[in-house]
C-alpha cells in the first residue's frame, strides 16, 4: 500500500496539499475520495488528524447542495446513538451496510454492462432476493449480538441461551 497523501490545514483554514505542492478545495478533496486515493488531512501546527472532520464537512456541503441522503428522522436516530451501549455495533453495522450497498451497486453496473440483451426484471428480482437475504442475516446478527448475554453471566441464562438452538 502506498502512503497516504499528506494535506496540512493551516489555522486560516486553507488545505496545502504536500504532494502537488498547492493550495486545495473541498472539493478537490472530494474528488480525491471519488478516485479512490488515500490521503490524511493534518493540523498544520499541532500534526492532529483531522481527516475524519474534513470528511463531515464534504458531507455536510453534499448535504446542502441538492436532495439530500439523510433525512431529519436518520440523523436524529444517528445522534440518539451515541453513547448507547451498542454504539460500536451501530458503527460496524453501518459500515457494513454502506460496503455492501457499494458492493451491490457495483454487480449492477457490471451486469447492466454486460446483459443489455438480456431480461433486465429478472435480474432485479434476483439482486433483490440476494440482498433481502443478506439484511436479513444481518438483522439476525444483531439482534443476536445484542441479546447474547455478557461472558461473565450466570449458568443459568446461558443454559436459556444455547438451549434455544442459536448457532455462532
Amino acid at each position: 500500500m502506498s502512503k497516504p497523501r499528506i494535506i496540512k490545514k493551516y489555522p486560516n483554514r486553507r488545505l496545502y496539499d504536500t504532494e502537488v505542492s498547492s493550495y486545495v478545495t473541498l472539493e478537490d478533496v472530494r474528488n480525491l475520495v471519488l478516485q479512490e486515493i488515500p490521503f490524511q488531512v493534518c493540523d498544520a501546527r499541532t500534526n492532529e488528524d483531522l481527516t475524519r472532520s474534513i470528511l463531515l464537512q464534504i458531507i455536510m456541503e453534499q448535504e446542502a447542495d441538492g436532495e439530500p441522503m439523510f433525512s431529519e428522522q436518520v440523523l436524529a436516530k444517528i445522534i440518539r446513538s451515541y453513547g448507547d451501549s451498542l454504539q460500536g455495533m451501530m458503527a460496524s453495522y453501518l459500515e457494513r451496510s454502506l460496503n455492501l450497498f457499494v458492493e451491490q451497486q457495483a454487480r449492477v453496473q457490471d451486469q447492466m454492462k454486460t446483459m443489455m440483451g438480456s431480461d433486465p426484471l429478472s435480474m432485479m428480482q434476483e439482486i433483490t432476493e440476494r440482498n433481502l437475504s443478506i439484511w436479513q442475516e444481518m438483522q439476525e446478527g444483531l439482534v443476536r449480538a445484542a441479546t447474547t448475554p455478557p461472558s461473565g453471566s450466570s449458568g443459568a441464562s446461558r443454559g436459556k441461551h444455547s438451549a434455544s438452538g442459536d448457532e455462532d
